[in-house]
């Protein structure tokens, strides 16, 4: 339960770390920057196994680092191709 509560907490920092390093104004949510953070710590710690070879299990610098790096890469996305998925 505590390691769901602190990927929570890293995850909604790195969303909102990712939203304030890409220049530009994004329109989203507490939620939406939450889902940004989720996301992208998933793509960050893939990015991380796939750079060192090594497990991403265990709360580091390097995973916050690899989870904002992430964040970045999903906005940079998001700003290119998701343009169509708003109502």
């Amino acid at each position: 339960m505590i390691n769901l509560l602190v990927f929570l907490i890293v995850a909604v920092v790195a969303g909102f770390i990712a939203r304030a390093l890409v220049p530009g104004r994004d329109a989203m949510s507490i939620p939406q920057t939450l889902l940004l953070g989720v996301i992208g710590s998933f793509v960050g710690g893939l990015l991380v196994v796939l750079l060192t070879h090594k497990k991403f299990a265990d709360f580091s610098r390097t995973g916050l680092v690899g989870s904002v790096v992430g964040a970045i890469v999903v906005l940079l996305l998001y700003r290119k191709f998701g343009k169509g998925l708003k109502r």
